[in-house]
């Protein structure tokens, strides 16, 4: 008998414990999903260099993060 009310007492520890966990989310959490990408993010974590709201400027980032990404360039260099 004193086995089952350990497993129901740690069981009932674990669920109370997942309970309290706090909320994982940064800010006032609204993100608008009704604008194109370059023009979003206003907030502390863009690259440097690049200009909201300016479309040749973003694409310029996103061409510059996939060739550091790309293996076969990095190597050759």
């Amino acid at each position: 008998m004193t086995q089952a009310r350990l497993s129901i007492l740690l069981c009932a520890a674990a669920l109370v414990t997942a309970c309290g966990e706090r909320a994982q989310t940064t800010g006032d959490g609204t993100v608008k999903y009704d604008v194109p990408s370059w023009q979003g993010a206003q907030n502390r974590y863009v690259a440097p260099g690049w200009q909201q709201g300016d479309r040749a400027s973003w694409e310029k980032q996103l061409r510059r993060r996939t060739q550091s990404q790309n293996e076969h360039v990095r190597i050759s260099h």
